[in-house]
């Protein structure tokens, strides 16, 4: 049996690799939302990541909550891709919110073909962000999702049904939209806690 050596001094001679422990920085994706920033490790969304937004209803503010962000991206050029939504986007709207339309490409699928849809736009890289409102997406298909974003460096969301709250994730940012009053609960964050208290929503 070979003698027992402490690894202190294994680390000490650099007999023992030992892997970078800074984590590089990556770019800063502010939300729009000064509370929702001010509350997040990475000071906004998680970049080249799966963000995932848990709605109690469509229609319950998500758009609200991502425009600044969609706004800011599609004044920088980038290509913002909707896959799946569950509504044709009320044109006026996203203009007023700032969103430039040319720079707007809708996908409309279903079942499992949204997410492929999805997976692809994340990982061609061709995308500032691409959001996508599938049906039903298992913890496998989640993880294609977040591989993609990471592969493509591309800001990606998902929305989906507060009940998916009970099952885990592998998105790098999980939030939980409540209505009354208005604000997100963190459930999930990486490079970080998630704050303690719901930050409250102000439009």
């Amino acid at each position: 049996m070979g003698s027992v050596v402490a690894l202190d001094s294994l680390l000490q001679q650099r007999r023992v690799w030992r892997g970078r422990q800074e984590v590089p920085p990556t770019r800063t994706q502010p939300t729009g939302h000064a509370a929702l920033d001010a509350g997040l490790p990475s000071g906004g969304w998680q970049s080249a990541a799966l963000n995932e937004i848990l709605l109690p209803t469509l229609g319950s503010g998500e758009l609200q909550l991502l425009w600044p962000t969609l706004a800011r991206l599609s004044e920088q050029g980038e290509r913002l891709v909707l896959v799946a939504p569950p509504a044709i986007p009320f044109a006026p709207a996203w203009v007023q919110a700032g969103v430039t339309l040319a720079r707007l490409s809708i996908i409309q699928t279903s079942g499992r073909d949204a997410l492929w849809a999805a997976e692809q736009c994340l990982r061609s890289g061709s995308c500032g962000a691409v959001l996508c409102w599938p049906e039903r997406a298992d913890d496998r298909a989640l993880r294609r999702l977040q591989v993609a974003a990471e592969a493509g460096d591309t800001l990606a969301f998902v929305l989906r049904s507060q009940r998916e709250a009970v099952n885990a994730s592998p998105a790098a940012l999980r939030l939980l939209l409540e209505l009354q009053p208005p604000q997100l609960r963190v459930l999930k964050c990486r490079g970080g806690l998630p704050p303690a208290a719901p930050l409250l929503l102000g439009h």
